[in-house]
């Protein structure tokens, strides 16, 4: 066993050593060739591309993503603690007429904005300060996921071209997620609003832009505000089947049926709606049924800790802390 895993050292060194400022420079000379062929205004790639710089850093921290398994009780309790909630609603009450507006626009609830703008850059306060260019031009030159790294990278040329960023503002996290709402380049050409009118869409800056970014983001991928995330349950004896696959969304008639109760135990109410069971920690953790809006949640992050983690935070914004 030590010496596979001597064995499995030397072939991660030797993966790190090949990677060389020198051949560094070389794939981002051909990176821009790709570009000028794409049509992009030449002055500004001769400007991009002479602030891109090799960050291995970025290279080791995709390569050594947490394996530590938590529970969902620890990640609430560290993303969802009551000084976020408490600056959540807040944040909520001080831009509620913006909130409102927006809301009523993309049928998406004002809570739910706040709770993803929470939950992703702690109302705007983390957004990271890598430079998005570098970050993913290193990404797609370590090679395991190049075309996901280097088609972000030509959005996030795009998005300089199209003057709502520049290279100096252009920043985000090591992954080259952007913004207070942590967009990746391609999410944000997608999705990304100039709400304010002033012809950028600035996620960076302007939470008019932010909000409504993120309003849209959700509309545009299913969201109901006729509907709510899910509810946490209680489990009176073994179901049959569970998980976010379509085929198991079942409606609460038929879960009511597999002894799934409120989270106090009194029954399900007589609703004709679908929902999915999840479990994430096991039968002995905590339990959810969950709704369509839960699904597009899943589609901004596949996460099903994050997407308990919005909700929940949507919930505690509702009722005031």
């Amino acid at each position: 066993m030590l010496f596979a895993l001597l064995l499995q050292g030397t072939a991660q060194a030797n993966v790190q050593n090949d990677l060389t400022e020198e051949g560094f420079i070389a794939y981002v000379a051909k990176l821009k060739e790709e570009a000028l062929d794409k049509g992009i205004d030449k002055g500004k790639l001769d400007e991009a591309f002479a602030a891109i710089t090799f960050r291995p850093t970025v290279v080791t921290s995709d390569k050594n993503q947490p394996e530590k398994k938590i529970t969902l009780d620890d990640y609430l309790a560290s993303r969802v603690p009551d000084w976020k909630v408490k600056q959540a609603v807040e944040k909520y009450n001080k831009h509620k007429a913006l909130l409102d507006k927006i809301a009523g626009e993309y049928g998406v609830q004002a809570r739910f904005i706040v709770a993803l703008w929470g939950n992703e850059s702690n109302f705007g306060k983390i957004q990271g300060n890598y430079s998005v260019l570098s970050a993913l031009a290193s990404l797609a030159y370590e090679g395991r996921r190049e075309k996901l790294f280097k088609d972000n990278f030509f959005a996030a040329l795009e998005i300089i071209d199209k003057g709502h960023a520049d290279v100096n503002t252009l920043k985000g996290s090591w992954a080259g997620a952007m913004g207070q709402t942590q967009f990746m380049p391609i999410s944000f050409l997608n999705y990304a609003v100039d709400y304010n009118g002033d012809g950028k869409k600035d996620i960076w800056g302007t939470e008019a832009d932010v909000f409504a970014s993120i309003a849209n983001y959700l509309s545009s991928e299913g969201w109901s505000s006729e509907g709510t995330w899910g509810r946490q349950v209680k489990l009176s004896r073994v179901v049959p089947i569970s998980g976010l696959a379509k085929a198991n969304m079942k409606p609460l008639s038929y879960w009511k049926a597999k002894g799934v109760t409120r989270f106090d135990g009194s029954e399900l109410p007589n609703v004709d709606i679908d929902a999915s069971l999840i479990m994430p920690d096991g039968e002995k953790g905590r339990v959810y049924l969950v709704y369509d809006n839960f699904h597009t949640l899943m589609k901004w992050n596949r996460s099903s800790y994050f997407g308990v983690s919005v909700g929940y935070l949507s919930e505690r914004i509702k009722r005031g802390y």
